[in-house]
């Protein structure tokens, strides 16, 4: 069974993207912000992490910018969830490392297709 990571300032993300998962086979851990799910990645070596790009203190950015540093992590596939969709946001997450880009509100269908695509 596949474990995934999911690092969201907001509970109610959280919840959803956990249920939508476990009903697919996963095991979810869950973070509350960006400094536990480092903490969470490196303990859990989870397959997948899926980062809120906008979390108070460490954001996604940071975290996967200390992820990627680190040689456990540099294959990882990292997911970049964020309600703020500006122009130029997916070019840029995918820039500095992301591996997927989903937008909130979250579509069902389309996350269960990115962890899939993800984790093939």
């Amino acid at each position: 069974m596949k474990t995934v990571l999911v690092a969201d300032d907001k509970a109610t993300g959280r919840e959803l993207v956990r249920t939508v998962l476990e009903k697919s086979g996963y095991t979810v851990i869950e973070a509350s912000d960006g400094l536990e799910a480092v903490r969470f990645a490196r303990e859990r070596n989870p397959d997948l992490i899926i980062l809120d790009l906008h979390m108070p203190g460490l954001d996604g950015f940071g975290v996967i910018q200390q992820l990627r540093s680190e040689a456990q992590f540099a294959k990882t596939p990292i997911m970049a969830l964020t309600a703020s969709a500006m122009q130029g946001d997916r070019e840029r997450a995918l820039s500095i490392g992301f591996t997927g880009y989903i937008t909130k509100p979250i579509r069902l269908g389309a996350l269960r297709g990115e962890v899939e695509r993800l984790l093939a």
